[in-house]
């Protein structure tokens, strides 16, 4: 840990703690509320340089598909090997239970295997039939693709949006959340440790601060960022006022839709899941359960009583279901949402309080009599409480799922797959699934509607996001029919 100078200690000059203070952030272990560690912000001239190393990593990188395929597969076995210190530095950052740490190591080798595995034929070049001898659409990487992700899965976002983009040939520079800094610097050491060239990846330390030097920066071509609608819209109107491209991912409030025709057992059972992974902080989480009234007693007793046997605890006990939320004012933000929904008219079910006196630990809250238009219910509650709104019926509750500014992700509960067809249609979102949770998968692309934001991750279409579609087109001999450019 970085030392404070005795020299500042002992000054009573202020403007001189204040700007100590802002040449630094800290990570803070949300189980104990302690300082785990201190770092200094970079410099411009350090990001720059930064930047400058990935921009000439590029030029080589981007040669050899076969060798970026090798380093991949590398890269994944250093993440198995490494799997417990990388869950044990998420858990201390962020507080996430040490058992959903180690899966999501895991699933970060998935991803790099995935894209090792098939990242060549989804850049193969195309052959197309056209009035040339030949022609053909080849896809290029685009060069130097500046990331800011989140702190809710420090690794999942940021190798998720590196794989297909480090396969298809670009370089990568990272700017992780202040909170989960380690959990990025981690990435970059695991990528040196499996060999892969300098400049290839790297992770800048620093706060929000350092992204505005990141997105202006002339050696960036295009950025992703996953995080809150305000600060996406801002991250996008400063990339593309650059003509940069760039990918948002800005959250949901996903739809739990129960149909009265509903398997309850398989449904509460994915409800818990479904809001309570990660303490509730994940995009992805369902949000907003939506109930047809048939039914709406049965589920709401069976998603209680399941709700009430996981163990709120230390993060690092192998039986702990929920640790921390990331921070105090995470915690404060879900206290005040649930008291708030209570005065509206919202009956506590179970929960809405917090479980200890040190860490910002939150009991799993599920609140009923809820109507739509009320905060809870319209805005992402990142944290462990569910709303349940009755709906009398499927075109009510489809209704009430569409009405949201987000459009990330929902889920469908009945054992009529046609009808989950037709309902899944009618949705408004980027990812349906049926009887089970939402969550991302490599094989499928992964991105929202309306406030959700813009672009895809994961799947052969994530890896278009940051390609350079090239038509190329082999003529014999000039053609003169032409009279429209």
């Amino acid at each position: 840990m970085r030392s404070v100078s005795k020299d500042i200690h002992n000054n009573n000059n202020k403007k001189e703690l204040e700007d100590y203070r802002k040449s630094i952030i800290q990570t803070i272990n949300p189980t104990t509320e302690r300082v785990i560690k201190e770092y200094d912000i970079m410099n411009n001239d350090q990001i720059e340089d930064s930047i400058k190393q990935s921009r000439n990593a590029f030029s080589e990188w981007k040669k050899s598909i076969d060798k970026r395929s090798e380093f991949l597969y590398t890269f994944a076995k250093e993440l198995r090997k490494n799997k417990e210190k990388l869950a044990k530095t998420a858990t201390e950052e962020m507080g996430k239970a040490i058992k959903e740490s180690r899966s999501e190591v895991e699933k970060c080798a998935w991803v790099i295997e995935y894209y090792a595995d098939n990242g060549k034929i989804f850049s193969t070049s195309e052959v197309v039939n056209t009035d040339a001898r030949k022609s053909t659409i080849s896809f290029e990487p685009i060069g130097v693709i500046g990331s800011i992700m989140p702190w809710n899965f420090p690794y999942w976002q940021g190798i998720r949006f590196a794989a297909p983009s480090l396969m298809v040939g670009n370089t990568i520079v990272l700017k992780p959340a202040s909170a989960t800094m380690q959990c990025g610097i981690e990435i970059e050491n695991t990528f040196h440790k499996a060999g892969v060239p300098e400049g290839v990846f790297q992770t800048l330390i620093g706060d929000s601060t350092i992204a505005e030097t990141l997105i202006d920066s002339k050696g960036v071509n295009a950025i992703t960022f996953t995080g809150s609608v305000p600060i996406g819209a801002k991250v996008a109107q400063r990339a593309t006022s650059q003509l940069k491209k760039t990918v948002l991912e800005l959250g949901g409030s996903d739809p739990f839709i129960v149909c009265n025709d509903a398997d309850i057992e398989k449904a509460t059972t994915g409800a818990v899941k479904g809001r309570f992974i990660n303490c509730g902080q994940s995009c992805i989480a369902s949000k907003r359960f939506i109930v047809d009234k048939s039914i709406a007693n049965q589920f709401t007793e069976g998603f209680v009583q399941k709700a009430e046997k996981l163990r709120v605890d230390d993060p690092f006990l192998e039986d702990t279901d929920i640790g921390p939320v990331v921070n105090a004012e995470s915690l404060e933000h879900v206290d005040r949402i649930v008291k708030t929904s209570i005065k509206k008219g919202a009956e506590l079910l179970t929960g809405g309080e917090r479980v200890k006196d040190k860490g910002y630990f939150y009991r799993p809250t599920i609140l009923k009599n809820i109507s739509p238009k009320m905060e809870i219910a319209q805005e992402e509650v990142f944290g462990p409480v569910a709303p349940i709104i009755v709906t009398n019926d499927e075109k009510e509750a489809i209704k009430v799922a569409n009405d949201s500014k987000f459009g990330l992700g929902a889920s469908i509960w009945t054992q009529d797959l046609e009808k989950a067809e037709k309902l899944s249609a009618i949705v408004e979102s980027g990812i349906v699934t049926v009887n089970n949770m939402v969550v991302s998968d490599p094989r499928v692309p992964f991105g929202g509607v309306k406030k959700s934001g813009f672009g895809r991750e994961l799947s052969k279409y994530g890896m278009m996001e940051f390609v350079n579609i090239k038509s190329i087109r082999l003529y014999d001999q000039l053609i003169y029919n032409h009279h429209v450019e």
